[in-house]
Order: C-alpha cells, then structure tokens, then sequence
C-alpha cells in the first residue's frame, strides 16, 4: 500500500505518488459509478476459463514451506507472483464529505469493496489478472469490513449486478470464491482497522489501533474458519505495515501490549487452530521513531528475525514479508516537508547499496539452514507507471526488480486496479490495470507504460520450480517474558510446570539446545526419530541418572528411549525438562557439552550462523544427536542456569 510512521505532510496533487511519511501506493478503488450505467467491456486478453483452469490444473493447495520456498500440497515449489487487488481496506482520506469522491485516494471511492466491480465484470478482471501471468491475489481488508452490515450502493458494483444489495463481506466472499474457482490463490491482508486510507497518524498504525488484540485475533479467527473449506484461500497476512503512533513504537519482543512478535505468534497459533493449512504471513516493523534528523527513527523491516523469529504450532507455514518504495528509505520517512530527513531514499543508493540494504533488511532471512529461514514474500513495491517522468524512481524500479530477479523472490506489486479518467488517463498511476467508467482498460501490458519490460522480465524469469526437497528445520523458543508453547500436543494438556516458564517444541520436532541464563532454546527436526505413543515425561529430580555425567551438578535427564522436546525455568533457572518418548530404540552412549564458560556448538549444521540467544553462551548438540539430559548448579553462583547438555546419538 504504502509507508507509514511519522507526522503526516500535506497531500500533494492527485494523481501522486505516495509520498506522506511512509504512505504509498494507494489502493485505488471503486464506485462511483453512475446509477444505472452499464459497462461495456472489450474482449479479454485471453478466456478467463481457459486460463483459470490452467493456472488450477498447475497447483495443488494447500500451502506450506520448506526452508526458502513455499510449495504446494505434491511438494512443488509455488512462486507467489502477485499483486495486490485493494479497495476492501478503505479509501478514504480522512477529511471531508466521506461520499465525495475527492476525498478518496487518488480520487477513487472504493465503497470499501475490491476496486473495480462498478466498471467491469469481475470474470473479465480475473482475465486481466492471468494476462499478466499472476498467480495469487493479495487481497487487503479492513477489520471493519468484518462488521459492517450495510449494504454497498447498486452503483458500487453497477457492472456485476448480482452483487447489489450485498454487504463488503458478502462481496469479498463473492470476490474470494471467483478468484478461487479461476486458480488464484488468495492471501487475505489484513490491511487497516477502520476504513481510512491510508499511513502515517491515520489510527490504524498497529494491529490493535483502535481495537483490541482480542478483537483482531478473533475476527481472523472468524475469517479462517470462513474460508477454511476452500483451500485456494491460502494464507492470513496478519497485518500490514505496522508503525509508530503518535506516542509509542511498536517494539520486537518486548513482552508489552506494543509487542509485534508476541501478537504475530498468538494470532497465528489461533489462526491454525481453526485452519492447519493456512499460510501464516508476518511483515516486519514499517516504522519507528520520530522522523527528525536529531531523534533515532527508522525501518527496521526484518532485522529482528536475526536474533527472534517465530515458532509456530505448524513449523511449515511460516512466511515473512515486507515492503519496499523508492521514495522512502531504511531511515527515510517517505514524506516531504514534514517528516522528511537527509537520509538516503531507496531510491539514491547505489546499486550496490541497494542489493546490501535489501538483504539486510529482509532477504537474508532465505539463508537456508538457520533458525529463522522461512520465505520471503515482497508483498507489497511499485512504481508510478504511465505518464510518470521520475527518473530516479523509474531506475530504482528496474534496479529492485533485477534483485527479485536475480533471488528468485516471491513478489507482489501495488495496486493492480485503478480508474482511468475522463481524459484517458489514469487516476492513480501506480495501478497496473485502469478501467473507464464504461469499462475500457488500459493495461500495463499495451503501450505507453515504461514499466512494461521490468514488468515481464519479472514474471517471466527463470527460477526454482518442480519438487523442493524436504530439508530440516530449526526453530527458537522465546521464555524471555512468558511461556512458549509451540507444542500441539502440550496446547491441549494442563500446565506440566506449575509456576515456571516453559518452552515446548513443535510435535515434529526436539530439542537441540539451551542458552544460558536466558531461557532461549532451539528446536529441530534434523533426523528427527517419531513418537512412541504413550505419556511424555516430566523431569525434576535425578531419578532416570545411572551415570554421573557432570559431577558435582544437579542433573536432569531423560528416561531411557526417550528425548527431551521441552524444558521450563524458573528466573532463568532449570527447574523441568519433558521428554518424549522414541518409536525406536535409541543409543544410550554419549558426550557432555558444557557451555558455562563460552559458546559450545557444532562447527557446522544447522542453526550456526544465527544468534538464537544473543548476550548468553549456547550449548547445542550436533543435528545426528538428542538432548537427553541437562546440567546446572546453584554452586559457584551459577544460579541454577544450564551449564552442560547431555547429547546422545540418535543412530
């Protein structure tokens, strides 16, 4: 959509480009249109039916990962080549008669529905979306729309009549089912609280502006189990482009009602309780800070995932996103005036600088191998189009689409659909597709729009396809403020550690190692043995110890055949490890790793380059063993903290 944060500065003339600390693209959308007028479209590019049955018969929902790629149900690698169909998220701007369309984003009153329903048949819009070799639909919302029990005007969807008299959920359910049964996939974006469009102080600056965090997750909830039993609707993109509000930051991991990370993994887990097979998409933090060269402020995007990442019930539906524009910046608002600074602008780096930047601040998390690996999803970049003569701009379009080129990234651009005006010309020249008031389009893919060769140079790059092979997984558990259960299995039983911080891994996988004095853990997968059935184990005393492996320590340990897929602590001490049960024999031979005087882990595997614990020494078993035991002492003024892992082959 945009960029947000900071103070917002005066719109500048319409059609525009995003400018407004960190505002963007804008979502152009519908209505307007005059009553009783009837469109009169052209022919399709293609047969929408044709098309849509190809791009159905190439997939098999549902969704899930494996390391970078998304892939679908045979295990096919699934690109998201995307974009982003706006309008259900709002559009106006906040001031004046809310009915004048003058008031709208580039003058486009969207009746808070998909934009583009008063002007054309929606058959004829998906058609246009195949011709320009898309896949999936990002599809924005307002947590209003979930609410709103008025009927949209007959003028809003005077091309499609058998929308009239229907509500935006009704029309976004109406919306979702043609997307599907022509072979989209759909990711619902869960874009603004109200319907105002769209940035900076606009009140929808975090996911409970203006709500509750119960609210939010509950009307995900509602979604999900909506739409659970068409499995095209494949992912909930929990939030969009979260940012400062006039007061406070939101923070990565601060265990507050500002945490993003905390809210990210509590909505997902009820998310997937509802749905196990959507995808669950978590951008990054839009903006912090005040946006003066004298006071820290800043994009942080993806950054944190360095050092705190998410563990999800379902390890294999974690997908990360963010966004780029070239008239903001990794320090830069977006704005002009106020709330504008002397950093760079994406858009001024070198190219160099550039490719550096956008690998530190979200592709390095496809580094395969490392606690944080999961796609990344560019869900939202663009550009102004036609008629636009920003130099700059048009070479940071085809410098960035180069980099999604060369990493092979799942993308999607802002807005699909816009207006054209009266004069031809489109009202909001970021939008790939602009549709007459009588429904003529005008697309990027007929002259006149620059964008063009950048445009199939993308969709048409060579890249990963076929079947992606199963790789191991690791994953971090965070008891820095409260418990982290990521245990299915452990969800469902009553609390096993009374009073005590605990961290359970996903059921697919185990333990593989602690930090000291901090709570962190790492779960993985890596030759990971099943499950016998029956009762897991709680450890508290020294009971299953046959040989004194770290004298003079208190020992936790397994009993015999089975591995540790948990641990609780109290102020940082050990107080209980869970352990569960092989469906194999496993050895019983194996080594002490101590980590109480610096780092002790495997030199190389998985999870080494990443810091999963940043401050604490890390003890971490090989990806061939288990955890079958821990050490710790209240001697020496240890307090108590983990001091020696117990690591056991698993062959």
């Amino acid at each position: 959509m945009r960029l947000q944060g900071p103070p917002r500065p005066a719109t500048p003339p319409k059609p525009a480009r995003r400018t407004l600390p960190v505002l963007l693209a804008a979502a152009a959308l519908l209505a307007l249109a005059v009553p009783g007028a009837t469109a009169t479209p052209e022919p399709a590019p293609a047969p929408s039916t044709v098309t849509g049955d190809r791009l159905a018969a190439s997939w098999t929902p549902p969704l899930s990962t494996r390391g970078r790629y998304v892939v679908d149900a045979d295990g096919d690698r699934f690109k998201l080549k995307s974009g982003n169909w706006a309008g259900a998220q709002g559009t106006y701007e906040g001031s004046g008669d809310v009915t004048d369309p003058a008031n709208h984003q580039a003058d486009q009153m969207s009746n808070n529905i998909p934009l583009g329903l008063d002007r054309t048949p929606v058959d004829r819009i998906l058609a246009d979306f195949h011709a320009l070799g898309l896949n999936s639909i990002r599809l924005p919302f307002a947590n209003a729309l979930v609410h709103d029990t008025a009927p949209v005007p007959d003028a809003a969807v005077a091309a499609n009549p058998q929308l009239k008299g229907k509500t935006p959920l009704q029309i976004m359910d109406a919306v979702v089912a043609a997307l599907t049964a022509d072979g989209f996939a759909v990711i619902l974006n869960n874009h603004t609280t109200s319907y105002r469009f769209c940035c900076a102080l606009d009140g929808n600056e975090r996911w409970n502006s203006g709500q509750t965090t119960r609210q939010w997750i509950d009307d995900w909830v509602f979604l999900a189990k909506r739409y659970r039993d068409n499995q095209r609707v494949v992912g909930a993109d929990l939030r969009n482009e979260v940012r400062r509000d006039t007061w406070d930051d939101p923070n990565w991991g601060w265990g507050d009602d500002h945490d993003l990370h905390r809210a990210y993994e509590q909505a997902g887990n009820e998310i997937l309780k509802a749905d196990p097979d959507l995808l669950i998409v978590m951008e990054g933090i839009n903006w912090q800070g005040i946006p003066t060269d004298l006071t820290p402020h800043g994009r942080p995007t993806l950054t944190p995932v360095a050092t705190l990442s998410h563990t999800l019930v379902r390890s294999g539906k974690l997908v990360y996103a963010a966004h780029f524009y070239g008239y903001t910046g990794p320090h830069h608002s977006g704005a002009t005036g106020m709330g504008e600074t002397t950093d760079p602008r994406y858009e001024d780096l070198t190219p160099e600088q550039l490719v550096k930047v956008v690998d530190d601040q979200a592709l390095f998390v496809t580094r395969s191998g490392q606690h944080f690996t999961a796609p990344v999803w560019i869900s939202e970049f663009g550009a102004g189009g036609r008629g636009d003569l920003d130099a700059k701009e048009r070479d940071w379009f085809t410098r960035f689409t180069d980099i999604l080129v060369r990493n092979d990234s799942d993308f999607a651009i802002w807005p699909l659909v816009g207006w054209t005006g009266p004069d031809g010309k489109p009202q909001d020249t970021w939008a790939l597709i602009n549709y007459s008031r009588t429904g003529e389009r005008l697309s990027l893919l007929e002259p006149g729009d620059w964008r063009t060769p950048d445009w199939n140079k993308l969709t048409g790059a060579p890249g990963r396809s076929g079947p992606v092979p199963v790789e191991p997984r690791w994953n971090m558990l965070d008891l820095d403020h409260t418990d982290h259960d990521a245990s299915a299995t452990m969800l469902a039983k009553a609390d096993w550690s009374p009073g005590n911080r605990k961290g359970n891994c996903p059921d697919t996988q185990r333990l593989a190692g602690l930090g000291r004095g901090s709570g962190r853990g790492l779960c993985t997968d890596a030759g990971q043995p099943a499950k016998a059935p029956g009762d897991w184990t709680v450890v508290t005393d020294e009971r299953y110890v046959t040989v004194d492996w770290a004298s003079g320590y208190d020992k936790l340990q397994c009993p015999a055949g089975a591995f540790a897929v948990g641990y609780s602590v109290r102020n940082d001490a050990m107080a209980a490890l869970l352990c569960a049960p092989a469906a194999r024999a496993l050895p019983a031979a194996g080594r002490v790793v101590w980590f109480d005087r610096g780092d002790n882990r495997p030199a190389t595997g998985g999870a080494t380059a990443g810091d999963w614990a940043p401050g604490s020494y890390k003890g971490q078993c090989a990806d061939h063993e288990y955890v079958a035991g821990v050490a710790h002492t209240w001697k020496w003024l240890h307090y108590g903290v983990p001091d020696a892992l117990l690591c056991r082959p698993l062959n």
